[in-house]
């Protein structure tokens, strides 16, 4: 049977559900989260809304900025230019079509925020263009503020990301009192990098990753031997891919879980995902994506991996069932570590188990540990109760109750 050709997926007739779900409850994705993915006191009735609510929001909070910034307040006008270079960036990322006019527009005014805050922030922020197969990988660098040599984290963005969400506040950027760099990475099919073309196909971001380690392991800022990953999301997937490509890299940190995208995120989730992911690929032919997707897995990946590792997920996790986290913990043979956190599903912001604390600062200081050779962590497997103490406390060490490829609940 021939789809009506404005459906992309045999799931893009539930689009309806989309819809319902955002103007009920505000969530775009991910909807076993409470709180909203619309700016305050906005209201998106459907997805083609979004667009037009979050420019909105961007625009004021851009005449916000530069008021700030015209009066010589750089410290409020930094915190309303992060508020804007998100607003714009959530502005165009609903539009998955290539050379949309909106989106061009929108990703501009991304770029152009991204510049005026540099000229205001409290650190050094440098654009970085690395060299890739025709092409460049754009990325941004957070220098700490003496340029000091010193580790350097790669951030690597979860599939709905984009190298400008981390540090997400520039004035509470999780990796300066830790004493490390931060580069993150607009991968193949994400931010710029989709609007060049460059495709999430195949190993192209594990080739990518690795022209930005060689790029980046030359500065002098950069202390070449401890340069690590944290991969959110989707992230998750592509920074232990690039871990087991590309023995430079120190410590990988895979959170928010998402190891085996073939088994669930684009059959059992929600549709937008295998929309968006599509779009990322550059593909229109849903029977050549499921193709590509059979290979999108970390199985027989991980036993290479020589650095020490963690992996950190929900309990219940709808994009990660807790059986393939196991596997994959298993499956390592480096230093490693397994977090579970109690009751929780994609995990990342305001997390009970972690004091109402983002995840960040607790992967941040993993990454810190390791890379300063203080703690080599082997073998911990813990389970991050909602009420307790955290993940680094030896009385939360857990066996888990199922093994690899035995369902959990």
């Amino acid at each position: 049977m021939t789809r009506p050709r404005n459906l992309r997926t045999e799931r893009d007739n539930q689009q309806w559900m989309l819809d319902l779900a955002l103007n009920t409850r505000g969530r775009v994705q991910n909807f076993e989260r409470d709180f909203p993915e619309v700016p305050p006191g906005k209201r998106a009735r459907n997805y083609r809304m979004l667009p037009k609510v979050w420019r909105q929001e961007a625009e004021h909070q851009e005449a916000l900025a530069r008021m700030a910034a015209s009066k010589g307040f750089h410290a409020t006008a930094t915190k309303h230019f992060d508020e804007a270079i998100e607003a714009y960036r959530m502005a165009q990322h609903p539009i998955f079509y290539d050379d949309n006019p909106i989106k061009q527009y929108l990703w501009g005014k991304v770029d152009q925020m991204v510049d005026l805050r540099s000229q205001v922030a409290p650190y050094p922020i440098e654009r970085v263009e690395v060299p890739f197969e025709g092409s460049t990988i754009s990325c941004l660098l957070h220098l700490l503020p003496d340029r000091r040599r010193a580790p350097c984290v790669i951030y690597v963005p979860g599939m709905d990301q984009s190298k400008e969400v981390f540090p997400l506040h520039t004035t509470n950027n999780p990796a300066l009192p830790r004493g490390m760099h931060v580069l993150a990475m607009d991968g193949p099919g994400q931010g710029s990098s989709n609007l060049k073309k460059i495709r999430a196909v195949g190993d192209a971001y594990e080739r990518a990753g690795a022209a930005v380690i060689g790029h980046i392991a030359a500065r002098d800022e950069i202390d070449e031997q401890r340069i690590a990953l944290y991969g959110i999301s989707m992230g998750s997937y592509w920074s232990l891919r690039l871990a087991n490509h590309d023995d430079r890299v120190a410590a990988v940190a895979s959170a928010v879980a998402c190891f085996n995208p073939n088994h669930t995120i684009f059959t059992q989730s929600s549709p937008r995902f295998k929309q968006m992911f599509m779009y990322m690929a550059g593909m229109d032919d849903e029977a050549e994506f499921d193709e590509m997707a059979r290979g999108m897995t970390v199985r027989g990946q991980l036993g290479r991996i020589a650095c020490p590792t963690l992996l950190a997920t929900g309990e219940f996790d709808p994009l990660c069932p807790l059986e393939d986290a196991i596997e994959a913990y298993e499956e390592l043979r480096s230093p490693k570590e397994l977090w579970v956190f109690e009751d929780q599903y994609h995990p990342l912001m305001r997390l009970k188990n972690l004091g109402g604390l983002n995840l960040h600062d607790y992967t941040l200081d993993w990454l810190q540990q390791t890379l300063m050779g203080e703690v080599v962590n082997r073998g911990r497997v813990v389970y991050v109760r909602a009420d307790g103490s955290g993940p680094f406390d030896d009385g939360a060490l857990w066996e888990a109750p199922v093994g690899p490829g035995q369902a959990y609940f």
